[in-house]
């Protein structure tokens, strides 16, 4: 099958004939139809998992069609319309059996500890518990766009830091993470401030329903904009990025008794911040939560708000590209984040 590899951390993403994945025993093979490329894999590529083996196959937002199954998976059929969250569950431990994959201790990750769906075909473990039956009003791309970004936004703002009508929300970086906050945050019917450096990103933000947006890169305390803009400080604020200053930015808006939601997944220097134990968090009382991926489970109260006309997942698309420009579509990563998401709908080249 064809699949874009890479055999060192930053070189060059190649289209290649690798051999076709075993079917899990309780697992399928999916037919890749869409798969998202995103910032995860960006850091990826770049060598933020030191310990990956090489070659590898990244790609963990995907869609497609089941072609084989295992003798162990019962409710998964050959032809069946998937996806699946991109932390597979074993399905078994007591944090599976609780709703709760993203803790399970013996999970798989697609496209970081095993090979991924940038590639024709893929397999999945514990087909029963990790794929999720897409509707057949949901398109293979916009499927792959919900990927990891719209799922984990979703449980952020939600399960993590339950967003309420009427409430403020801050998003911090308006990439592919952040525009799904703020397209979610919209079907909650919260009030939503969104901040970036890019003016194209804003300009996204606005689209897709940011009342009020605040370019970093021109204003002095983004934290006390925030604050002003909202009389008093956001009830909610998002961290989409993972880097320090927005970090200190979303910890900084917050009014008393506010919730903080990191999204954004931190490498690099970036990994440990300051902490304004005393000024911040212990003095407003503020919850900090920490956000890593959704369950399968969790995907039928989005599909809810897609089927309520709530939620427009084609709104998030910005660029279709071929298999082949995987390796473009992430260097241009090096220089920013692009506005909307990027989906593979190619796999012929």
């Amino acid at each position: 099958m064809k699949a874009a590899v890479f055999h060192r951390f930053k070189g060059e993403i190649t289209l290649e004939t690798v051999p076709e994945p075993d079917c899990p025993e309780d697992g399928a093979i999916i037919d890749v139809r869409a798969c998202g490329v995103c910032r995860s894999d960006h850091h990826t590529w770049t060598g933020a998992e030191e310990d990956l083996r090489l070659p590898h196959v990244m790609g963990h937002e995907f869609s497609g069609v089941v072609l084989a199954v295992g003798p162990a998976c019962h409710n998964i059929r050959v032809g069946d319309r998937v996806t699946a969250p991109f932390i597979l569950g074993c399905g078994q431990c007591p944090e599976c059996a609780a709703g709760h994959p993203t803790i399970c201790d013996t999970q798989h990750l697609i496209g970081f500890t095993q090979w991924g769906a940038f590639a024709e075909r893929v397999a999945v473990q514990a087909g029963d518990y990790n794929l999720v039956h897409l509707p057949e009003t949901l398109g293979f791309a916009e499927a792959a766009g919900m990927g990891c970004r719209v799922t984990t936004a979703w449980r952020g703002v939600n399960d993590r830091a339950a967003l309420q009508s009427g409430e403020w929300i801050a998003v911090h970086g308006c990439g592919g993470v952040g525009l799904s906050t703020i397209m979610l945050a919209k079907a909650l019917s919260a009030r939503i401030i969104a901040i970036d450096i890019s003016e194209a990103a804003l300009a996204k933000a606005a689209e897709l329903g940011a009342h009020h947006c605040i370019n970093a890169s021109q204003t002095p305390n983004v934290a006390q904009a925030v604050r002003e803009v909202t009389g008093g400080g956001a009830h909610v604020s998002v961290d989409a990025l993972g880097m320090t200053t927005t970090f200190e930015n979303s910890l900084g808006c917050l009014r008393k008794l506010g919730r903080h939601v990191q999204i954004g997944m931190p490498v690099g220097h970036h990994t440990t911040v300051p902490l304004p134990l005393l000024d911040l968090v212990y003095a407003r009382q503020l919850s900090l939560f920490g956000m890593r991926g959704l369950g399968a489970s969790g995907f039928k109260s989005l599909f809810d708000l897609i089927a309520a006309g709530k939620l427009d997942l084609s709104a998030l698309l910005t660029k279709r590209i071929p298999l082949s420009g995987v390796g473009a579509a992430l260097a241009k990563m090096d220089t920013g984040q692009p506005a909307g998401i990027t989906v593979i709908d190619d796999f012929t080249r």
